[in-house]
Protein backbone atom coordinates (compact mmCIF):
# COMPACT_ATOMS: atom_id res chain seq x y z
CA UNK A 1 0.00 0.00 0.00
CA UNK A 2 1.04 3.61 -0.51
CA UNK A 3 2.38 4.72 2.85
CA UNK A 4 3.59 8.06 4.13
CA UNK A 5 5.97 7.85 7.06
CA UNK A 6 6.76 10.57 9.56
CA UNK A 7 10.42 9.80 9.80
CA UNK A 8 11.17 10.02 13.50
CA UNK A 9 9.79 10.21 17.03
CA UNK A 10 7.59 7.79 18.92
CA UNK A 11 4.23 9.56 18.70
CA UNK A 12 3.35 8.91 15.07
CA UNK A 13 3.68 6.01 12.64
CA UNK A 14 2.59 5.38 9.07
CA UNK A 15 -0.30 6.99 7.21
CA UNK A 16 -2.17 6.66 3.90
CA UNK A 17 -2.80 9.96 2.13
CA UNK A 18 -5.41 10.75 -0.53
CA UNK A 19 -5.42 13.03 -3.62
CA UNK A 20 -2.34 13.52 -5.75
CA UNK A 21 -0.94 12.22 -2.51
CA UNK A 22 -3.91 10.44 -0.84
CA UNK A 23 -4.95 11.72 2.64
CA UNK A 24 -6.29 8.67 4.49
CA UNK A 25 -4.71 7.82 7.83
CA UNK A 26 -4.52 4.13 8.66
CA UNK A 27 -2.72 1.52 10.75
CA UNK A 28 1.09 1.21 11.01
CA UNK A 29 3.18 -0.98 8.73
CA UNK A 30 6.49 -2.43 9.84
CA UNK A 31 8.03 -3.12 6.44
CA UNK A 32 11.02 -1.18 5.20
CA UNK A 33 12.87 -1.52 1.94
CA UNK A 34 16.48 -0.38 1.73
CA UNK A 35 17.23 1.11 -1.69
CA UNK A 36 20.84 0.91 -2.76
CA UNK A 37 22.35 2.58 -5.78
CA UNK A 38 23.05 -0.21 -8.30
CA UNK A 39 25.81 1.61 -10.11
CA UNK A 40 28.88 3.15 -8.54
CA UNK A 41 29.33 6.80 -9.45
CA UNK A 42 32.49 8.84 -8.95
CA UNK A 43 31.70 11.46 -6.31
CA UNK A 44 33.16 14.91 -7.14
CA UNK A 45 35.64 16.28 -4.62
CA UNK A 46 33.53 19.40 -4.02
CA UNK A 47 30.55 17.24 -3.03
CA UNK A 48 32.74 15.17 -0.70
CA UNK A 49 33.78 18.39 1.04
CA UNK A 50 30.16 19.51 1.45
CA UNK A 51 29.26 16.14 2.95
CA UNK A 52 32.27 16.12 5.28
CA UNK A 53 31.60 19.62 6.59
CA UNK A 54 27.84 19.12 6.90
CA UNK A 55 27.98 15.79 8.73
CA UNK A 56 29.77 17.41 11.68
CA UNK A 57 26.73 19.63 12.31
CA UNK A 58 24.01 16.98 12.02
CA UNK A 59 22.90 15.29 15.24
CA UNK A 60 20.81 12.34 16.36
CA UNK A 61 17.99 13.13 18.78
CA UNK A 62 16.88 10.43 21.24
CA UNK A 63 13.79 10.46 23.45
CA UNK A 64 13.26 8.70 26.81
CA UNK A 65 10.97 6.14 25.15
CA UNK A 66 13.79 5.03 22.84
CA UNK A 67 12.50 6.70 19.68
CA UNK A 68 14.82 8.93 17.69
CA UNK A 69 15.15 11.41 14.86
CA UNK A 70 17.66 13.86 13.44
CA UNK A 71 18.44 17.56 13.61
CA UNK A 72 20.99 20.13 12.48
CA UNK A 73 22.69 23.17 13.99
CA UNK A 74 21.26 26.28 12.39
CA UNK A 75 22.71 29.16 14.42
CA UNK A 76 25.58 29.98 16.81
CA UNK A 77 23.33 29.91 19.88
CA UNK A 78 23.42 26.12 19.94
CA UNK A 79 19.93 25.80 18.43
CA UNK A 80 19.14 22.59 16.57
CA UNK A 81 16.27 22.39 14.06
CA UNK A 82 14.21 19.21 13.95
CA UNK A 83 10.61 18.09 13.36
CA UNK A 84 7.84 18.69 15.89
CA UNK A 85 6.82 15.03 15.73
CA UNK A 86 10.35 14.01 16.76
CA UNK A 87 10.26 15.88 20.08
CA UNK A 88 6.48 15.99 20.63
CA UNK A 89 5.48 16.35 24.31
CA UNK A 90 9.08 16.33 25.55
CA UNK A 91 10.83 19.25 27.24
CA UNK A 92 14.25 17.60 27.39
CA UNK A 93 15.94 15.28 24.89
CA UNK A 94 19.30 13.59 24.38
CA UNK A 95 21.38 15.02 21.52
CA UNK A 96 24.19 12.86 20.11
CA UNK A 97 26.77 14.65 17.99
CA UNK A 98 28.69 13.25 15.03
CA UNK A 99 31.68 12.53 17.32
CA UNK A 100 29.37 10.55 19.69
CA UNK A 101 29.14 13.13 22.47
CA UNK A 102 25.88 12.81 24.41
CA UNK A 103 24.44 16.23 25.29
CA UNK A 104 21.20 17.44 26.83
CA UNK A 105 18.89 19.68 24.83
CA UNK A 106 15.88 21.74 25.87
CA UNK A 107 12.94 22.11 23.50
CA UNK A 108 12.42 25.89 23.19
CA UNK A 109 9.95 25.96 20.31
CA UNK A 110 7.49 23.52 18.79
CA UNK A 111 4.50 23.95 16.48
CA UNK A 112 1.22 22.06 16.63
CA UNK A 113 0.41 22.57 12.94
CA UNK A 114 3.75 23.03 11.14
CA UNK A 115 6.07 20.05 11.67
CA UNK A 116 9.08 21.98 12.98
CA UNK A 117 10.72 22.46 16.37
CA UNK A 118 13.92 23.82 17.94
CA UNK A 119 16.11 22.23 20.61
CA UNK A 120 18.66 24.41 22.42
CA UNK A 121 21.94 22.70 23.31
CA UNK A 122 24.09 25.00 25.49
CA UNK A 123 27.28 22.99 24.82
CA UNK A 124 26.97 23.80 21.09
CA UNK A 125 26.79 27.56 21.60
CA UNK A 126 29.48 29.33 19.60
CA UNK A 127 29.81 26.49 17.07
CA UNK A 128 29.62 27.69 13.47
CA UNK A 129 26.34 26.35 12.04
CA UNK A 130 25.37 25.03 8.64
CA UNK A 131 24.88 27.55 5.86
CA UNK A 132 21.21 28.27 5.21
CA UNK A 133 19.18 29.22 2.15
CA UNK A 134 16.94 31.57 4.14
CA UNK A 135 15.24 33.24 1.20
CA UNK A 136 16.13 31.10 -1.82
CA UNK A 137 13.91 28.11 -2.53
CA UNK A 138 15.25 25.03 -4.36
CA UNK A 139 13.82 24.32 -7.80
CA UNK A 140 12.65 21.26 -9.66
CA UNK A 141 15.61 19.16 -10.78
CA UNK A 142 18.11 20.62 -8.28
CA UNK A 143 20.53 18.00 -6.97
CA UNK A 144 20.38 17.50 -3.20
CA UNK A 145 21.70 15.33 -0.38
CA UNK A 146 19.75 14.19 2.67
CA UNK A 147 21.60 13.70 5.96
CA UNK A 148 20.42 12.06 9.16
CA UNK A 149 20.09 8.83 11.10
CA UNK A 150 17.78 6.55 9.09
CA UNK A 151 16.86 3.47 11.14
CA UNK A 152 19.41 4.65 13.72
CA UNK A 153 22.45 4.67 11.40
CA UNK A 154 24.02 8.02 12.22
CA UNK A 155 25.88 10.10 9.60
CA UNK A 156 24.04 8.53 6.66
CA UNK A 157 24.03 10.48 3.38
CA UNK A 158 21.81 9.84 0.36
CA UNK A 159 21.67 11.72 -2.92
CA UNK A 160 18.86 12.65 -5.28
CA UNK A 161 17.00 15.54 -6.85
CA UNK A 162 14.03 17.78 -6.13
CA UNK A 163 11.52 15.64 -8.04
CA UNK A 164 8.42 17.66 -7.22
CA UNK A 165 7.43 21.01 -5.71
CA UNK A 166 4.30 22.44 -4.17
CA UNK A 167 3.14 19.15 -2.66
CA UNK A 168 0.58 19.27 0.15
CA UNK A 169 -1.11 16.89 2.58
CA UNK A 170 -2.15 16.61 6.24
CA UNK A 171 -1.07 14.11 8.89
CA UNK A 172 -3.11 14.50 12.07
CA UNK A 173 -2.67 18.11 13.25
CA UNK A 174 0.31 18.80 10.99
CA UNK A 175 -0.20 20.56 7.66
CA UNK A 176 2.47 19.94 5.04
CA UNK A 177 2.03 22.78 2.57
CA UNK A 178 4.21 23.67 -0.43
CA UNK A 179 6.75 20.95 0.42
CA UNK A 180 9.48 19.44 -1.75
CA UNK A 181 9.20 15.92 -3.10
CA UNK A 182 12.67 14.34 -3.24
CA UNK A 183 14.17 11.21 -4.77
CA UNK A 184 16.96 10.89 -2.17
CA UNK A 185 16.07 7.69 -0.23
CA UNK A 186 15.11 8.44 3.37
CA UNK A 187 13.66 6.31 6.16
CA UNK A 188 12.41 6.59 9.76
CA UNK A 189 15.13 8.36 11.75
CA UNK A 190 15.81 10.90 8.97
CA UNK A 191 13.14 13.22 10.42
CA UNK A 192 14.51 16.68 11.11
CA UNK A 193 17.71 16.15 9.16
CA UNK A 194 18.81 18.73 6.58
CA UNK A 195 18.26 18.66 2.84
CA UNK A 196 21.32 20.31 1.30
CA UNK A 197 21.85 21.79 -2.16
CA UNK A 198 24.90 20.03 -3.64
CA UNK A 199 25.92 23.13 -5.61
CA UNK A 200 25.94 25.68 -2.77
CA UNK A 201 26.19 23.51 0.33
CA UNK A 202 23.23 25.38 1.84
CA UNK A 203 20.34 23.82 3.75
CA UNK A 204 17.20 24.17 1.62
CA UNK A 205 14.82 21.87 3.50
CA UNK A 206 13.96 19.83 6.59
CA UNK A 207 13.37 16.13 5.82
CA UNK A 208 10.07 15.08 7.32
CA UNK A 209 8.20 12.20 5.68
CA UNK A 210 8.53 9.39 3.18
CA UNK A 211 6.22 7.34 0.99
CA UNK A 212 6.59 3.66 0.10
CA UNK A 213 9.47 3.12 2.51
CA UNK A 214 11.95 5.54 1.00
CA UNK A 215 10.97 5.63 -2.68
CA UNK A 216 9.47 9.11 -2.37
CA UNK A 217 10.44 11.59 0.34
CA UNK A 218 9.14 14.98 1.44
CA UNK A 219 11.07 17.94 2.83
CA UNK A 220 9.77 21.22 4.27
CA UNK A 221 11.41 24.21 2.51
CA UNK A 222 13.55 26.07 5.03
CA UNK A 223 12.53 29.45 3.60
CA UNK A 224 8.90 28.68 4.52
CA UNK A 225 9.63 28.34 8.25
CA UNK A 226 12.81 30.36 8.90
CA UNK A 227 10.94 33.31 10.44
CA UNK A 228 9.17 30.97 12.87
CA UNK A 229 12.47 29.36 13.86
CA UNK A 230 14.16 32.71 14.39
CA UNK A 231 11.26 33.92 16.56
CA UNK A 232 11.72 30.91 18.86
CA UNK A 233 15.47 31.48 19.03
CA UNK A 234 14.93 35.12 20.05
CA UNK A 235 12.03 34.40 22.40
CA UNK A 236 11.88 30.76 23.60
CA UNK A 237 8.44 29.41 24.43
CA UNK A 238 7.69 29.47 28.17
CA UNK A 239 5.27 26.54 27.95
CA UNK A 240 5.10 23.91 25.23
CA UNK A 241 1.82 22.90 23.58
CA UNK A 242 0.65 19.31 23.82
CA UNK A 243 0.75 17.55 20.46
CA UNK A 244 -1.55 14.73 19.48
CA UNK A 245 -4.05 15.11 22.30
CA UNK A 246 -7.01 15.22 19.94
CA UNK A 247 -5.84 12.89 17.20
CA UNK A 248 -8.11 10.02 16.36
CA UNK A 249 -5.80 7.78 14.34
CA UNK A 250 -8.26 7.85 11.45
CA UNK A 251 -8.50 10.27 8.58
CA UNK A 252 -11.52 12.04 7.23
CA UNK A 253 -10.95 11.19 3.59
CA UNK A 254 -11.78 7.98 1.73
CA UNK A 255 -9.11 5.29 1.70
CA UNK A 256 -7.01 5.30 -1.43
CA UNK A 257 -7.71 2.41 -3.79
CA UNK A 258 -5.17 0.19 -5.50
CA UNK A 259 -6.07 1.96 -8.75
CA UNK A 260 -5.21 5.36 -7.20
CA UNK A 261 -1.86 4.02 -6.06
CA UNK A 262 -1.10 2.36 -9.40
CA UNK A 263 -1.83 5.59 -11.27
CA UNK A 264 0.48 7.53 -8.98
CA UNK A 265 3.34 5.03 -9.31
CA UNK A 266 3.20 4.93 -13.11
CA UNK A 267 3.21 8.74 -13.20
CA UNK A 268 6.17 8.79 -10.82
CA UNK A 269 7.95 6.15 -12.92
CA UNK A 270 7.81 8.40 -15.99
CA UNK A 271 8.66 11.49 -13.94
CA UNK A 272 11.83 9.78 -12.75
CA UNK A 273 12.78 8.77 -16.29
CA UNK A 274 12.27 12.32 -17.54
CA UNK A 275 14.73 13.54 -14.90
CA UNK A 276 17.06 10.69 -15.84
CA UNK A 277 16.78 9.38 -12.28
CA UNK A 278 17.01 5.76 -13.38
CA UNK A 279 17.78 4.48 -9.88
CA UNK A 280 14.39 5.61 -8.55
CA UNK A 281 12.58 4.31 -11.64
CA UNK A 282 14.28 0.91 -11.28
CA UNK A 283 13.37 0.76 -7.58
CA UNK A 284 9.67 0.88 -8.50
CA UNK A 285 9.90 -2.45 -10.36
CA UNK A 286 8.77 -5.71 -8.82
CA UNK A 287 11.29 -8.34 -7.76
CA UNK A 288 10.56 -10.69 -10.68
CA UNK A 289 11.08 -7.94 -13.25
CA UNK A 290 14.30 -6.85 -11.54
CA UNK A 291 15.53 -10.47 -11.59
CA UNK A 292 15.03 -10.53 -15.35
CA UNK A 293 16.83 -7.27 -16.14
CA UNK A 294 19.89 -5.73 -14.53
CA UNK A 295 19.92 -2.07 -13.61
CA UNK A 296 22.51 -1.40 -16.32
CA UNK A 297 20.32 -2.95 -19.04
CA UNK A 298 17.22 -1.19 -17.72
CA UNK A 299 19.02 2.15 -17.83
CA UNK A 300 20.42 1.48 -21.30
CA UNK A 301 16.90 0.82 -22.59
CA UNK A 302 15.86 4.38 -21.74
CA UNK A 303 19.04 6.35 -22.48
CA UNK A 304 17.82 7.33 -25.97
CA UNK A 305 14.49 8.61 -24.60
CA UNK A 306 15.00 12.37 -24.25
CA UNK A 307 11.47 13.23 -23.09
CA UNK A 308 8.36 11.16 -22.39
CA UNK A 309 4.85 12.61 -22.44
CA UNK A 310 1.91 10.50 -21.26
CA UNK A 311 -1.75 10.62 -22.25
CA UNK A 312 -4.50 9.81 -19.75
CA UNK A 313 -3.78 6.78 -17.58
CA UNK A 314 -6.59 4.21 -17.78
CA UNK A 315 -6.78 1.70 -14.93
CA UNK A 316 -8.77 -1.39 -14.16
CA UNK A 317 -8.63 -4.10 -11.53
CA UNK A 318 -7.53 -7.47 -12.94
CA UNK A 319 -7.88 -10.09 -10.24
CA UNK A 320 -5.65 -8.97 -7.36
CA UNK A 321 -3.53 -6.74 -9.63
CA UNK A 322 -4.14 -3.46 -11.45
CA UNK A 323 -3.66 -2.83 -15.17
CA UNK A 324 -2.65 0.67 -16.28
CA UNK A 325 -2.78 1.57 -19.98
CA UNK A 326 -1.49 4.78 -21.53
CA UNK A 327 -0.08 6.18 -24.77
CA UNK A 328 3.31 7.85 -24.53
CA UNK A 329 4.95 10.22 -26.98
CA UNK A 330 8.72 9.85 -26.88
CA UNK A 331 11.36 12.21 -28.18
CA UNK A 332 14.27 9.88 -28.83
CA UNK A 333 17.63 9.63 -30.49
CA UNK A 334 17.95 7.36 -33.50
CA UNK A 335 20.09 6.80 -36.58
CA UNK A 336 18.01 9.50 -38.27
CA UNK A 337 18.65 12.01 -35.50
CA UNK A 338 15.99 13.07 -33.02
CA UNK A 339 12.57 11.61 -33.81
CA UNK A 340 9.15 11.35 -32.19
CA UNK A 341 7.37 8.04 -31.68
CA UNK A 342 4.17 6.91 -30.04
CA UNK A 343 3.82 3.74 -28.00
CA UNK A 344 0.88 2.09 -26.32
CA UNK A 345 2.12 0.90 -22.94
CA UNK A 346 0.38 -1.59 -20.66
CA UNK A 347 1.59 -1.97 -17.08
CA UNK A 348 0.62 -4.59 -14.53
CA UNK A 349 1.00 -3.56 -10.90
CA UNK A 350 0.52 -5.57 -7.72
CA UNK A 351 1.42 -5.78 -4.06
CA UNK A 352 4.73 -7.19 -2.87
CA UNK A 353 5.19 -7.23 0.92
CA UNK A 354 2.39 -4.66 1.27
CA UNK A 355 3.98 -2.33 -1.30
CA UNK A 356 2.58 -1.60 -4.74
CA UNK A 357 5.17 -2.42 -7.43
CA UNK A 358 5.28 -2.35 -11.23
CA UNK A 359 5.32 -6.03 -12.16
CA UNK A 360 5.55 -5.83 -15.95
CA UNK A 361 5.43 -3.53 -18.97
CA UNK A 362 4.34 -4.23 -22.54
CA UNK A 363 5.19 -1.57 -25.10
CA UNK A 364 3.49 -1.56 -28.53
CA UNK A 365 4.80 0.61 -31.40
CA UNK A 366 1.85 2.60 -32.78
CA UNK A 367 3.50 3.47 -36.12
Amino acid sequence: MLTVVMLGGGLYGYFFIKGTIPQQLTEPSSIYIKIETPEKEKVPQALKEIIFESQKLVVKIELPDGSFGSGFLYNDKGDVVTNAHVVANNKEVKVITADSKELTGQVIGVSIDTDVAIVRVPELEGTEPLRLAKTRKAELGDEVIALGSPLGFQNTVTTGIISGVGRGFDIDSFKYEDVFQISAPIAPGNSGGPLIDTTTGEVVGINSATMDQGVIGFSIPLSNVISLLEDWSETPMQSLPKIGANTSGNGNGAESTNEDIATYLVSYFYESLNYRDYVTAYSLLGSNWQSEITYENFREGYLDFLTIETDELLTKQVGRNVEVVTVITVQQRSDRGVTYKKYKVTFELGLENDQMKILSEEREDME
